[in-house]
């Protein structure tokens, strides 16, 4: 099986809780941890966005074991690469080598708040495949320069680095941004169990890598509850990644979504206390090629139930897999 992880998801919960839920997740046994480094919801009933590296921070004071890991953080607008850079070497330190910093182009609804537009896809590959080499010139000490189409270095050196660079985990949903994650990834992510993507990151070079994956769940032990409560706040994810890259804010995913079902959602999100349904819905992932799976609890209201039950139940049924 697949190690299982936890996700810390900013856009439902608030900081303080981010922090005293992943030291739960740890004393439940997940592997691992992931946040999302957004800022903005996805739609305004999720009604959070903490900086998640002010949390990262927190995090790694508050567990002992714990791998952490971006999911994802984006560096071609928001952050300039070098910060970006900076920060995850920072955060190497603090975890004391726990530490993978995931990275991805980024969506619309969270860059545009620098008021620069946002570019087309192949410009987005174009400026991450930058905003990487910089990010792996810093991280290899000294003092180093730049001058790119789209970003430049000048004289910039990093002079707190964790013992070991801090691993690379690339986010891809085709073909062009699984070669550039093979090229310059520890590991790729994707959002989906896509062999064909998994295949394509492996014959570029990728071969052996790790391969992160992302499971919704709605854990309740009422079924007609879990149903709602998935609609009401998952109900944006059914767009799909072309859509959810484009949209540029929290109205516009409530727009799309009018019509969207709860149907519509459990179709892919398990819903209620059924173990099986998130053993089958994990296998997937598993069949796919996935080495690692997070999984999300949706309502950050309702964590500590789903620790009890991971805990208990689904942690082993998982394993058993």
């Amino acid at each position: 099986m697949a190690e299982i992880g936890y996700t810390m998801l900013c856009e439902q919960t608030p900081a303080r809780q981010l922090v005293a839920d992943v030291a739960r997740a740890e004393r439940a046994g997940f592997d691992y941890a992931v946040i999302s480094d957004h800022y903005f919801p996805w739609i305004e009933e999720l009604g959070h966005s903490p900086y998640a590296w002010s949390v990262l921070g927190a995090a790694a004071q508050a567990t002992e074991r714990l791998p952490l890991m971006t999911y994802v953080t984006c560096p071609i607008m928001r952050y300039h690469p070098a910060v970006v850079a900076q920060k995850a070497a920072t955060m190497g330190v603090l975890s004391q080598g726990r530490f993978t910093l995931g990275l991805g182009a980024g969506e619309n609804l969270n860059e545009h708040v620098i008021g620069n537009g946002w570019p087309s896809v192949d410009t987005r590959h174009l400026m991450f495949r930058e905003a990487i080499e910089i990010i792996i010139r810093l991280f290899g000490g000294g003092y180093c320069g730049y001058r790119g189409e789209f970003f430049d270095l000048d004289s910039a050196r990093l002079y707190d680095l964790p013992d070991k660079p801090v691993p690379l985990a690339i986010a891809a949903s085709g073909g062009r941004s699984a070669e550039i994650a093979a090229e310059h990834g520890d590991a790729l992510v994707s959002v989906a169990p896509d062999s064909g993507l998994v295949s394509a990151f492996a014959g570029a070079g990728g071969h052996g890598k790790p391969v992160y994956g992302q499971l919704a769940i709605c854990y309740d032990t009422d079924e007609r509850a879990a149903r709602e409560r998935a609609h009401r706040l998952w109900r944006w994810s059914v767009a799909g990644w072309k859509v959810m890259a484009e949209l540029p804010g929290p109205v516009n995913f409530a727009a799309y979504a009018r019509t969207v079902t709860p149907d519509d959602v459990a179709s892919s999100v398990p819903c209620g206390a059924d173990v099986g349904a998130v053993v089958e819905a994990a296998r997937a992932y598993v069949e796919a090629g996935f080495t690692h799976l997070a999984l999300v609890q949706i309502g950050g209201a309702h964590q500590e139930p789903f620790f009890e039950w991971s805990e208990r139940e689904l942690l082993p049924a998982l394993r058993a897999l």
